[in-house]
Parts: C-alpha cells; structure tokens; sequence
C-alpha cells in the first residue's frame, strides 16, 4: 500500500508517542502554521521592496503605525505594531538614527517618550507606498477582491473571538 495524498496526511489525526490516546491534528492542519504559511507568502511579496529601502517588515510596521497618529507612546505603538517593547525599543533607536522617526518628551511624564514620523519618514512611506499598493493589485487579482474581504472579515471576526490582544484595527502593514 503506497503512502496517503498529501491532503489526506493533512486531514488524519495522528497519535502523540507515549500518550494513550493523545491524538493531534496533522501538522499541516495547524491553524498557527496554516496562517504562517499565508504571511510567508503574502510577506514574500512585499520583502523585496522593504530591502531595496533598508528597512525591516518589523521598520516598516512601524514607521506605517506612526502614519495612523500624530504621535504614539512606546507601549501603544508596541500594541498597534504587534512588536515586543524590547524589540520595538532596537527598531526605534534604528528609526530614529535614519531620521526617519523623533521622539519628544510628554508634557505630564517626563519620563515618556512621544514618538512621531518625520518628515523624512513621511517622504519613505511615499516612495515606498505606490509600489507596496501594487503589490496589494497583485495579491488582490490572484486571490480575488470578494475572497480577500472576506479574508479580512474572518481574521477580524477569529481575533475578535479569542480576544485580540492587541486590539488592532487590521491596518495592513
């Protein structure tokens, strides 16, 4: 007997070694590995024209979360940016070493950092966004404009349901 399709494989539960009865769903059946698949592919596009720029995706996150407000403090631009505050505080001093981003202290809490785009920034995401829309025209073409609202209403709906952590609006990046 030769071996099963792939999409069967995919739809088989498999047994865990060691636990009686510990059954899991096939790895491709992963709903955490099924969405990293999709952003690979999707990122796949938009990778090329972010290093043409010398920007990471985690850079360009940000830098497209400050076109949202006039400023953000560090701990909600780490929220909306879905990066780490460790993470977020490397890309900002990267951010603001380009003169791409600034950060101004708060009135109340001078300890708080307020962080904005520069001018310099804005000028980025103008060359960068005509070319990153295109992108969008591709995936939307390939995919098809109803089935990609439909995508985005349904990881709104799952994020909604299992209690976005974030509480992002779903702006692209």
């Amino acid at each position: 007997m030769g071996r099963p399709s792939r999409k069967a494989a995919a739809a088989e539960p498999i047994g865990v070694a060691g636990h009686p009865g510990g059954e899991m769903r096939a790895f491709r059946r992963s709903l955490p590995m099924a969405l990293l698949k999709a952003r690979e592919a999707v990122m796949a596009r938009f990778r090329p024209l972010l290093h043409e720029h010398d920007l990471t995706e985690q850079q360009w996150r940000v830098l497209r979360a400050l076109t949202t407000a006039d400023e953000f403090r560090a701990g909600e631009l780490a929220r909306v940016s879905s990066i780490s505050m460790p993470s977020l505080s490397r890309i900002l001093r990267t951010l603001e070493k380009r003169e791409l981003i600034q950060r101004g202290i708060e009135d109340k809490d001078l300890r708080a950092a307020q962080i904005s785009i520069t001018p310099s920034g804005r000028d980025m995401i103008a060359l960068i966004a005509p070319h990153s829309e295109r992108r969008y025209a591709e995936i939307t073409a390939a995919f098809g404009a109803d089935r990609l609202a439909t995508l985005y209403g349904l990881l709104d709906e799952l994020a909604d349901c299992l209690g976005d952590p974030d509480g992002s609006d779903g702006d692209e990046e």
